[in-house]
């Protein structure tokens, strides 16, 4: 029996989706979509953009209409997803990213849930005291990236992926992070090269790379705060 994916392949090559498969409704920022959207292009997936303003949001229908009251909002055909963790996991169960068995999985889980903790900590910094926080902030850092360089030096001695011999969405989230934070503090990786060589492999991934060098991705703003 074909795969969601490979089913979904089989549709757009008979002409059978008129639309792309997936739509992802967001703010105009990279924000909490662009993991997805680097997993999607590199997956060789095409998606629906429908942008969501401030001014819009501002006005309360789309809010009052998403399940938790925020976005993304995510289409898969007839099904809506949100939260931005959940549709990863969807997504890498989709095109076969979650790892190759149980053990696999859990330790994609447990990267990601990492990849959380710092995202989390970011985002306190951009909305709420960048000023006043940022130098701390990269002073801490290190120590939040530690985990992530020894788990690739316990992988194939940092030459492959986070978990395994195949990329996971965990990659995608984690790349997104690191691509973010050279774009908020330019050198921050430089103390880092398992994790400066990491970017540099996954981005050169021809489907990757050509979607990070597009106009969508270039033009579009890392955070909705002015600071990046």
């Amino acid at each position: 029996m074909p795969s969601l994916a490979q089913g979904q392949a089989l549709l757009r090559d008979s002409g059978a989706f008129l639309v792309p498969p997936y739509t992802i409704v967001y703010f105009p920022t990279r924000g909490r979509c662009e993991a997805m959207r680097m997993l999607l292009a590199d997956q060789g997936q095409s998606w629906k953009e429908e942008v969501v303003t401030k001014e819009s949001w501002l006005q309360g229908p789309l809010k009052a209409a998403c399940l938790y009251g925020q976005l993304p909002k995510f289409q898969d055909g007839d099904l809506t997803l949100y939260q931005s963790n959940a549709i990863l996991r969807h997504l890498g169960r989709t095109f076969g990213l979650y790892g190759k068995d149980e053990r696999e999985a859990a330790l994609v889980d447990m990267v990601n849930d990492g990849v959380e903790d710092i995202r989390r900590h970011c985002s306190r910094l951009i909305y709420r005291s960048y000023e006043e926080g940022k130098a701390r902030y990269f002073q801490e850092l290190p120590g939040h990236l530690k985990p992530f360089e020894t788990l690739l030096i316990q992988n194939q001695e940092g030459q492959a992926f986070l978990v395994g011999d195949q990329i996971s969405f965990a990659d995608y989230n984690l790349l997104d992070l690191l691509l973010n934070h050279q774009v908020l503090a330019p050198g921050c990786l430089d103390s880092h090269p398992l994790l400066l060589a990491y970017v540099a492999r996954l981005s050169a991934q021809p489907k990757l790379k050509a979607y990070l060098a597009s106009p969508e991705h270039v033009n579009r703003p890392v955070h909705g705060a002015q600071k990046i």
